[in-house]
């Protein structure tokens, strides 16, 4: 560490006395560079973290945090009573429903059809809504019991209600395989159709749900599927999200070889790398002009050398030594990068705040599914920007100090 001698003759040096404004506009700019480097690092990696967040958070709104599926071929679950008892009882977690997922054509009554993902989903329970799907309606009510009483209602994503210009009232046909049936006139599978009421219509956000998604009760679902009274699978909600994968891995373990898990990590995987790619990307990019900002560092310490040789010569002939020379120049560059981080870290976080905060940058929904660009700053990020930032200044005074520490006293001195 430098001791109180070295660090006031760093200072002296920095602050350019007798004429050396040169050197005191170039301490200025190595300062500002890393300051913008700092800020422009913890602002980006917050809107890279808020993007993850919002994204994850919408994606999440139909999907479960876990899904117990079948390990076999026949993608259904007969004895899902049992299972849905085991799963229930396993720590962490604080919800399952069972729920039939098909794929079917849905109509209006005119040639336009829809091909859309059909959900089957129970009456509310006790425990509440495994998903927050229930939530999003904006139009009618998320319930299947249609005018007549029965359940033969079906609630819709926006989008698809658009495309067949329908509204919670009217009525729909959809169409699925069912059970596969061959038709012993044409030997094509036959369609299993009925006649469902719009109950309600649904808005996420999220084009995957609103442009393909429609929700009936359970058993018009499995009827729709052909499954009789199996499901496709059962879908878990956890205490905390974050603990999915080992819940469900603990799960599968308890459930044996004819089950498996999948969590929404896994089912989102290449979504996720492909934000965490994006973001480490952007942080290397900006960590360039930190970069440059040492460069700067470099050449500010390197002509400060040359124009203080001969006071560096005295101070060797009165008794400085080499080490303590290398110090006041580490010293120079460790007290630009502390300033400069420090400066970068209060812009970064305050530009932050006030962008998220005040929704300042505006996103069209239609396009990005969010209306303006979200901020979320981690303590994590913060830390691994001033390590970064301070260490790449530490290393940007080796050159200079060295050059420093190796005059010679006499020659120094003769040097003017």
């Amino acid at each position: 560490m430098p001791t109180r001698l070295e660090l006031s003759i760093a200072w002296r040096y920095l602050r350019g006395r007798r004429g050396s404004k040169l050197l005191s506009f170039i301490s200025a700019i190595a300062v500002g560079g890393v300051v913008v480097g700092v800020a422009a690092l913890i602002v980006v990696m917050g809107v890279m973290n808020g993007l993850q967040h919002d994204l994850r958070e919408k994606l999440l709104i139909g999907s479960p945090d876990i899904r117990v599926l079948s390990a076999t071929s026949e993608f259904r679950i007969d004895d899902w009573q049992t299972v849905l008892g085991i799963v229930r009882a396993q720590p962490g977690v604080a919800g399952a429903a069972p729920v039939v997922d098909t794929q079917c054509l849905v109509s209006a009554g005119h040639s336009y059809m829809v091909a859309g993902n059909v959900v089957g989903l129970p009456p509310r329970s006790r425990e509440g809504d495994v998903t927050s799907i229930r939530r999003q309606v904006m139009s009618g009510v998320f319930e299947f019991v249609g005018s007549d009483g029965t359940q033969h209602g079906i609630v819709m994503g926006k989008l698809v209600a658009a495309g067949l210009n329908v509204s919670p009232g009217d009525s729909v046909t959809v169409a699925c395989l069912g059970k596969g049936e061959l038709d012993p006139a044409t030997g094509y599978p036959m369609p299993l159709t009925m006649r469902l009421e719009v109950t309600g219509i649904f808005e996420t956000g999220m084009y995957e749900y609103d442009n393909a998604f429609v929700y009936v009760a359970l058993p018009v679902a499995q009827e729709l599927a052909g499954l009789g009274s199996a499901v496709t699978a059962i879908e878990v909600k956890t205490l905390d999200r974050s603990s999915s994968a080992a819940i469900g891995q603990r799960l599968a373990e308890r459930l044996g070889r004819e089950y498996r898990t999948v969590d929404w990590q896994e089912q989102n995987r290449s979504l996720f790398q492909a934000l965490n790619l994006e973001k480490v990307t952007m942080g290397l990019i900006l960590l360039l002009i930190v970069l440059v900002a040492a460069f700067n560092i470099v050449s500010n310490l390197t002509m400060m050398v040359a124009e203080k040789r001969r006071e560096i010569g005295i101070l060797k002939a009165m008794g400085l030594t080499s080490g303590a020379v290398r110090r006041v120049f580490l010293a120079q560059g460790l007290v630009i990068g502390l300033v400069g981080t420090a400066l970068g870290l209060v812009v970064g976080i305050a530009a932050s705040l006030v962008v998220g905060k005040y929704q300042l940058i505006k996103l069209n929904p239609e396009i990005y599914s969010i209306d303006h660009l979200p901020v979320a700053t981690a303590p994590l990020d913060v830390a691994m920007t001033i390590v970064a930032s301070v260490l790449i200044a530490a290393l940007a005074t080796l050159y200079p100090s060295i050059q420093a520490a190796r005059l010679y006293p006499i020659e120094a001195i003769r040097s003017d």
